[in-house]
């Protein structure tokens, strides 16, 4: 954060580094059921930040200390593997790391219904497989989907996306460049289907009509991300059933 002098990131055009409009997301692709072990997985990439999530559960932990009474314990990890940057990460868990699988986990925690299944945990493994910015926002909607893909009852589908600040201009889902090098970064999650924000961060400093902005640059945005997360549960879905009436 800060804004290296030398480094253009906003053309005379109003195109950024990248070549995209400042209220334009990178190129999303979207994959659930990819892992077999798991009772729900997703694979989701905004541009080069690919992370891959697993869900296990409900079921019974081995730790009965964890146990809560009246209802599910949600465990997330989020872990960068050691190759998913371009200086290779240490595989042990960082300071980081573990900052950010609370962040993710009081993200979904109020919109996974876990007075469902009491006396059980549900545990949420994150692997950044290749970072490029955005990757707590990414994980959280790998997260949600894997979820879903899992069978867990949810109040609504959860998306991710980090609104920056560059050369003075308010840009959607930032990558690493502009994150690194420009004057604030805000990560928004949030479940539109019931109207909530699960997440709002700012690191960098935006002034209040900015941060009204950012929001709803990063609302309508998640809005079009949710979409896309039902789509891809609705083709499983479908490919599913075409395969069991064969």
């Amino acid at each position: 954060m800060g804004g290296k002098k030398g480094i253009k990131l906003i053309d005379e055009n109003g195109l950024r580094h990248d070549g995209r409009k400042p209220d334009e997301l990178r190129p999303i692709e979207m994959k659930v059921g990819v892992l077999a072990n798991s009772d729900g997985s997703a694979l989701v990439k905004f541009g080069r930040t690919h992370v891959l999530a697993a869900v296990y559960g409900p079921k019974e932990p081995i730790q009965k200390f964890v146990l809560l009474p009246d209802r599910a314990v949600l465990r997330v990890r989020y872990h960068m593997a050691p190759f998913s940057t371009s200086e290779r990460k240490s595989p042990a868990p960082s300071r980081r790391e573990i900052e950010l699988s609370k962040v993710i986990r009081e993200a979904l925690e109020d919109i996974v219904l876990t007075n469902l299944f009491p006396r059980t945990s549900i545990d949420i493994f994150l692997e950044v497989l290749q970072a490029d910015g955005g990757t707590r926002t990414t994980a959280i909607t790998a997260a949600s989907l894997a979820l879903a893909d899992a069978g867990i009852p949810m109040k609504a589908l959860v998306g991710g996306v980090a609104v920056g600040k560059v050369d003075g201009v308010l840009v959607l889902d930032i990558d690493e460049l502009e994150d690194g090098n420009g004057e604030a970064d805000m990560p928004v999650a949030a479940a539109p289907d019931i109207g909530r924000i699960t997440l709002f961060q700012l690191n960098g400093v935006l002034t209040r009509e900015e941060i009204e902005k950012a929001t709803t640059m990063a609302y309508n945005a998640i809005q079009k991300i949710v979409e896309m997360e039902k789509e891809v549960l609705r083709r499983k879905y479908l490919a599913e059933k075409e395969g069991d009436e064969k």
